[in-house]
């Protein structure tokens, strides 16, 4: 394994403009990464690949899976971590908190007095012109105040070292169960790592999720009953929805288990009726109530904007949290950080323009060859447009576009991800990642998963990283201090308990895929699987 990792060198790839995480530029392995570089090297030929194949065979046995283009496939975790120091770790941290806190206190104002708007520091326009934004919920103020309960924020890393805010996610935020999944599985293939190295768990999550659910419940209400609302078996995020209802130990319902009555949310049980305080959906805005959005949706419930607007029950992520991560508003958050919390932003942005301002459009319809061109409420990589990979005729249609629809559109230069070691093959080469962190707002306080989801993208050269385009994944190890729990090697009989681990690497067979429910009655017909793929296209996705 040592001629391999003498063979790791960024510096003759394609991807050498980027900065690599593990080696600096004289080919040095970088202070962070030593601990890891000596267990690599420590392994015997070939065993790294039959690590890997091991996990992948273990993902798609127990139902680790996302879709891409309509075929179920395992999620692609790659064998080697990515490392990041505990010292940057705290800088992140920070600026990830204080974002999500700067756009909490504007969805507040923007849903409520509008000061923001008054002050002009962001245009009314931006807001009211936002799909996302939702007069429905105009006035509702939560229990605890609380609106993005769960946030994703994305980050990258620029060729001078430098960390960016890349893209916020605040709606319905994705790919929290990958985190804990790959944790889980890279503890039982690299016993030996753990040992050696101090790592922050991940484990907590669902403890912390649910806390923050159970203090957004309606006031008077000791003790909660919340829910996990899912589109239902054919969304692509299914996975997850399932992992986090068993381990928060709550139920995961489909809106046909729910119902509204005189304000109230129940839930349909063998017992009869019972009480809904909280719900947790990873459901799209325009699907969730056939009465106010979308009259066709089977994925909702009627009458639950009703039952949010008097109070009956919590919803997490709340309504209309979309305009807060409107692509265009991304521009404004540093001077949201000043007007609302009176701080400089810790992370900065992406440089970006704002092509709704005609002089910054004019200078982008000149070099729309070098720049990346994205759609202001895009997710999932769908619909960015590449410069430089753009044939002549994708940009001549992208300028057609952007010349009907301004507003629609910001541009950005293209950003040279960082890199990190993947196993490609049998052999380590440098792959673009990005990292989304993901932050738990409980009304006292933002907590932040220590390290998040590195998404990777495999082939090389590529700068997409999104798993619905062919994208993986890396657990992120945060490395800690003497004074820290960390992560170690599960025992048997905590592999077994943890809902997480997707089973024993060495023994694939042992692994048994999880019982999915199937749809019965004619409630889910051909109608309600388009819906599902539909809102799955529109939902805030890691992948």
């Amino acid at each position: 394994m040592t001629e391999l990792l003498d063979g790791y060198r960024p510096d003759r790839s394609p991807t050498a403009d980027a900065y690599d995480e593990m080696v600096d530029a004289s080919g040095e392995v970088r202070p962070t990464y030593e601990t890891l570089h000596r267990t690599l090297a420590e392994l015997a030929p070939g065993e790294l690949q039959t690590i890997s194949d091991s996990l992948a065979s273990n993902y798609f046995d127990a139902g680790v899976t996302f879709d891409v283009g309509g075929v179920e496939r395992p999620f692609p975790l790659d064998v080697v971590p990515r490392v990041i120091a505990g010292t940057e770790w705290d800088t992140i941290e920070a600026g990830v908190a204080q974002r999500v806190r700067a756009l909490e206190a504007f969805l507040a104002d923007v849903y409520g007095p509008g000061k923001v708007l008054s002050d002009g520091v962001v245009p009314r326009a931006l807001v009211t012109s936002s799909t996302h934004y939702q007069r429905a919920v105009h006035g509702v103020e939560p229990t605890n105040g609380v609106r993005i309960h769960v946030a994703g924020i994305d980050l990258i890393r620029t060729p001078a070292g430098d960390v960016r805010v890349l893209e916020d996610n605040v709606r319905v935020p994705s790919g929290v169960s990958y985190v804990m999944t790959n944790r889980s599985a890279m503890i039982a293939a690299l016993p030996g790592a753990f040992r050696s190295t101090r790592i922050r768990p991940v484990s907590g999550y669902p403890q912390r999720l649910l806390a923050a659910l159970r203090a957004a419940a309606p006031p008077g209400v000791e003790d909660p009953t919340v829910v996990v609302l899912t589109p239902g078996v054919f969304n692509s995020a299914y996975f997850e929805h399932t992992l986090l209802a068993r381990s928060m130990g709550v139920e995961l319902v489909e809106g046909r288990d729910l119902v509204c009555r005189r304000g109230r949310v129940h839930m349909r049980t063998t017992r009869g009726l019972q009480r809904v305080d909280v719900i947790y959906r990873r459901v799209d805005d325009d699907f969730l109530d056939p009465v106010h959005f979308r009259p066709d949706s089977m994925l909702g419930v009627p009458g639950l904007v009703n039952a949010v607007r008097t109070g009956g029950v919590a919803l997490a992520n709340a309504l209309g949290n979309g305009v807060a991560d409107d692509k265009l508003l991304y521009t404004y958050v540093p001077d949201l950080i000043r007007y609302h919390l009176g701080e400089d932003p810790i992370i900065a942005n992406v440089d970006t323009w704002r092509l709704e301002e005609p002089e910054a459009r004019e200078e982008v319809m000149d070099r729309l060859h070098e720049l990346v061109v994205k759609p202001v409420d895009g997710s999932g990589g769908k619909g960015i447009v590449i410069g430089p990979f753009a044939s002549a005729e994708e940009i001549a249609a992208l300028r057609r576009r952007v010349t009907a629809d301004p507003r629609g559109w910001i541009a950005q230069p293209l950003v040279q991800l960082s890199t990190v070691p993947t196993l490609i093959g049998e052999s380590l080469a440098p792959r673009h990642v990005d990292l989304r962190p993901f932050a738990v707002n409980n009304g006292e306080g933002v907590w932040v998963l220590p390290g998040g989801l590195t998404r990777v993208a495999l082939p090389e050269g590529e700068l997409v990283v999104n798993s619905s385009q062919g994208g993986g994944s890396k657990d992120t190890w945060v490395l800690a201090g003497p004074a820290s729990f960390t992560d170690a090697p599960l025992t048997d009989r905590e592999v077994d308990h943890d809902p997480g681990h997707p089973g024993p690497v060495s023994r694939p067979e042992h692994i048994t895929a999880p019982s999915l429910p199937r749809p019965e009655g004619e409630e889910m017909d051909h109608r309600h699987h388009e819906q599902v793929q539909q809102q799955q296209q529109e939902e805030g996705s890691a992948c």
